[in-house]
């Protein structure tokens, strides 16, 4: 504000070079105009007037804001508190020891109405209401409204607690509904506690007075500070006499020509108007420069265009004799002078040889800085390389090479023999030269060559004129003169090294059209070769774990799936790009031709994470080895890692957990193609039926491995045969690049397809959903189901009974005949015989027979008993002990496992293998 008074009073005053006008001044015209009685600075239409009376204005309507703001504020806080406390008085109502007890209690409205009083004055809420599962309220404030039915309390009957704005009988009111639950978990009623907008709208309107009364004052204060405001602009804008003009002028002039910068003023009309003494210094002006035409002036050509143009512009370095003018011009027009130009002059000719070198010391910095970001982004020795030639050319050398070492290539520790090194990066900015390309062998045969020395010596050697050294020329004489025929005359080799060991070799060429390389050159190339070889070095260690981590993961994943018949497998694993993970995937038969499919994941990566991953499948092979439910194994599994993790605790205080672990566990049965699953924080599997409809099938949920206090639930899929079950690890579907549900449309599109066999399925999946590096490690098990032919499935209900066992056993050798195994029916009829007898005499009805033919024959006898059989051996004086040593002797594999009404003692015999055994033999054998 004060600086527009300053040029509307600028305005009046006479130009520089022009004399002052003997007149009255428009100021002094306007004070002594009739019928004006006021001071122009005093009336309404008066700048400080008009900014005191917008500023008021402004000031209102922000405390009028803020006051509604504040309003708003306090009902959203009112109401979202009135939600809170209700819903906690209903929590605290719901959940106190004895409601439960007292609504199952005759008469709970006598028990409860005492104590739901004595809740709600001790919370602050309104009303704290009982209601029973039908919603009938039981107590309430009003004894008038018990044995009434309330509405909207659904959601809560069916286990869902709720807050809600309540509108209608008997009050408007915020209010929660929490149901209440017996050990069971079985709502058996409700609890409601809510607070009433009445009270609410008290509470606001208490406040109200406060506010307006704050909002008061505030405007009272604003008014005030913008009424001094305005008092103080007026003073400062009406107190300066004529003398005062006189004498800031007379000041303003002093500092013109006391500037080292010389100023040019010229008039519309292309005359100077003002020259400062250092303007005339600089451009040599004559005596009577002032109001003469520029173009009289004697000023170069370039340099009278730009003064007489009506352009602006700044810092433009022109010609002055044997100076040189850095240039700035404006126009005078937009700041209330007359049309004309305003130019200011610099002599920057010192400055301009200086600016030259700290130009080029700019340009090395910058280069050092594209170094930093540009070299190492990758953990690659090869990509490494190749980045420190491309920042180097064109900017530092013409040409680069790059040498290293064979260890430091394969991710060794880098050797002693430092004379023999592999080309592996080379950067040229012109083809057709002669130096050697990439994946030559460079040897460093002759001992005073610039690279030898600078490898004996441990920094770089300068040769700036390659012409003239000859000891350059010692190592290859042919090839040094290609060299110097194309035009390469200047270099510089460093060598590569980190941790005090020599990694490599890095070579700085110019040729021609570059000026040789000088020292400060030298301590460029040093600290680039050094950024580099930190990265180098941290890329070769990179190298060599990654390479162990993911041999020993491989080692420990499965090599070969195991033969079966119930599931046609395919799989894939994926490490990621930043380091080996611990996703794993098994594949398990168990007894009775069924399958179990396993997929997990560790957190973390590296060697840590690979260790772990075996330790939790070699767990999980021992466990099902004992033919466990999905749940019950995944239960101990989760004790697994609990101790696992205690352990590490006390011994690496610092060492990764394994809690946080996921696993999922399924097992498919070909006989009735059911398929049981469990899972610990995994994600869910995919299933795609017989023509090609893709789902997710909800099985429960359970917290990751580790976590400890949750059980374990299981999941039942049915599978038409033909069905694929498609198990992956999360990297598959979530990355930095897509959300999880965006990853699961895309492997819905990639499974969608019948007839896709597995090892299909895996193709077209990494094909769609995953790029070459992985940002985390993927596995991924494809299974398509099948189912055993009925004909091959016989079962027998058989009566509790030991005259039973002879006709089932005839039954059996007719079906074995069927089947055309009459070369095993002596050795499974003793088998079942063995196990049937035990479990009629030892067991518990019901008693079931069953008998699977796949790739071996499995009979299976079933009974209602928990008790386990085992093999013991018998004394000559025993009369029994000798079944299960029997079965053991002619089956290849036997066992129990338990079931959910008993157990079942299975054995398994290889069909084919070796003839039948000599009964008669076998018999003496047992007597003696």
């Amino acid at each position: 504000m004060i600086g527009r008074f300053r040029r509307s009073r600028t305005r009046a005053a006479p130009a520089f070079g022009e004399r002052r006008s003997p007149g009255p001044s428009r100021r002094t015209e306007a004070w002594r105009s009739p019928g004006r009685r006021l001071p122009p600075s005093l009336g309404v239409r008066t700048l400080a007037a008009q900014v005191f009376l917008l500023q008021v204005l402004i000031m209102l309507v922000l405390v009028a804001a803020a006051v509604a703001a504040l309003v708003v504020q306090g009902r959203y806080d009112g109401e979202h508190g009135a939600v809170n406390r209700s819903l906690a008085a209903a929590q605290a109502f719901a959940n106190a020891p004895g409601t439960a007890d007292a609504l199952r209690s005759p008469d709970p409205t006598a028990v409860l109405q005492p104590a739901a009083e004595r809740a709600m004055r001790g919370s602050g809420v309104d009303f704290i209401t009982v209601l029973d599962r039908q919603g009938v309220r039981l107590t309430d404030p009003v004894p008038g409204l018990i044995g009434t039915k309330d509405e909207g309390v659904g959601r809560a009957a069916a286990g869902e607690t709720f807050t809600e704005t309540f509108h209608g009988e008997p009050e408007e009111a915020v209010r929660a509904v929490v149901p209440v639950t017996d050990a069971s978990g079985r709502v058996i009623g409700m609890v409601s506690a809510g607070i009433q907008f009445e009270t609410l709208g008290h509470v606001l309107n208490e406040q109200v007075p406060m506010m307006l009364a704050s909002a008061a004052l505030a405007l009272a204060l604003a008014t005030g500070g913008t009424a001094l405001v305005s008092r103080r602009l007026r003073r400062q804008t009406h107190g300066l006499g004529p003398a005062g003009m006189t004498r800031m002028f007379e000041h303003h002039d002093a500092v013109l020509h006391a500037v080292r910068e010389g100023v040019l003023i010229v008039g519309g009309d292309g005359r100077l108007l003002l020259a400062n003494d250092e303007a005339r210094r600089l451009l040599a002006l004559p005596d009577d420069a002032d109001q003469r035409q520029v173009s009289e002036l004697g000023l170069s050509p370039r340099l009278t265009r730009l003064l007489l143009s009506a352009e602006p512009v700044s810092d433009e370095v022109l010609p002055a004799g044997e100076r040189l003018l850095a240039v700035n011009t404006r126009l005078t027009a937009p700041y209330g002078g007359a049309q004309g130009l305003v130019a200011t002059f610099r002599d920057t000719t010192e400055l301009r040889a200086l600016s030259g070198q700290a130009e080029e010391a700019r340009g090395r910095l910058t280069l050092l800085y594209e170094a930093g970001v540009r070299i190492g982004t990758t953990l690659d020795v090869r990509r490494t390389a190749e980045e420190l030639a491309e920042v180097a050319v064109p900017r530092m050398a013409d040409f680069v090479t790059v040498e290293l070492l064979d260890s430091v290539l394969r991710g060794e520790e880098p050797t002693g023999a430092v004379r023999r090194m592999r080309r592996t990066a080379l950067r040229e900015s012109r083809a057709g030269h002669p130096l050697q390309p990439v994946g030559d062998l460079i040897q460093f045969v002759v001992a005073d060559t610039p690279s030898v020395a600078a490898l004996h010596r441990g920094k770089a050697v300068l040769v700036p004129d390659l012409h003239t050294a000859q000891d350059w020329r010692a190592q290859d004489p042919e090839g040094a003169r290609e060299a110097l025929d194309y035009g390469i005359h200047s270099l510089i080799t460093v060598p590569l090294r980190a941790r005090g060991v020599v990694l490599g070799m890095v070579n700085f060429w110019r040729g021609a059209g570059s000026p040789p390389f000088e020292e400060e050159d030298v301590a460029v190339a040093e600290e680039l070769v050094a950024r580099a070889a930190v990265a180098i070095d941290n890329a070769r260690r990179y190298s060599r774990e990654h390479a162990m981590a993911v041999t020993l993961q491989r080692s420990l994943l499965p090599r070969d799936l195991p033969d079966q018949d119930a599931l046609e497998v395919a799989w894939r694993y994926l490490p990621a790009q930043a380091g080996v993970g611990g996703d794993w995937f098994d594949v398990i038969p168990l007894p009775g031709f069924r399958v179990a499919l396993v997929v997990g994941d560790i957190v973390g990566h590296g060697l840590h994470a690979a260790v772990t991953m075996g330790r939790l499948r070699t767990a999980v092979l021992n466990f099902s080895s004992l033919d466990l439910p999905p749940d019950e194994l995944l239960g101990h599994l989760d004790e697994m890692v609990t101790r696992l993790d205690t352990q590490m605790a006390s011994a690496h205080p610092d060492g990764a957990p394994v809690t946080g672990a996921t696993c999922l566990y399924a097992i498919y049965d070909p006989v009735n193609g059911h398929c049981v699953l469990s899972r610990a924080g995994h994600i869910g599997p995919a299933m795609v039926d017989p023509r090609g409809r893709v789902s997710f099938p909800d099985i429960p949920l359970s917290p990751p491995l580790g976590v400890g206090g949750h059980p374990f639930e299981t999941g039942e899929l049915k599978l038409p045969e033909g069905s694929r079950l498609v198990l992956f690890t999360d990297g598959l579907v979530e990355d930095r690049r897509r959300d999880i549900d965006e990853g699961l449309e895309l492997l819905t599109s990639a499974v969608a397809r019948p007839e896709q066999t597995p090892e299909e399925t895996c193709r077209a999946v990494m094909e769609t959903m995953l790029p070459g590096h992985p940002s985390d490690d993927v596995a991924l098990l494809v299974a398509r189901t099948r189912l055993l032919d009925p004909s091959r499935v016989a079962a027998w209900d058989v009566p509790f009974d030991a005259m039973a066992v002879s006709r089932v056993r005839t039954d059996v050798n007719h079906r074995l005949d069927g089947w055309g195994l009459q070369e095993v029916s002596f050795t499974t009829e003793l088998i079942l015989s063995e196990l049937l007898t035990n479990a009629i005499r030892y067991g518990a009805p019901p008693v079931r027979v069953r008998m699977l033919l796949g790739r071996t024959l499995v009979c299976e006898v079933s009974d209602g008993s928990n008790t386990s059989p085992r093999l013991r051996r018998a004394a000559t004086t025993d009369e029994g002990g000798r079944g299960l040593f029997l079965v053991s002797q002619f089956a290849d594999r036997w066992g129990t496992r338990y079931v959910a009404n008993g157990k079942v003692i299975w054995a398994e015999q290889t069909l084919g293998r070796a003839p039948e055994p000599d009964a008669a033999a076998l018999l003496d054998e047992m007597a003696w």
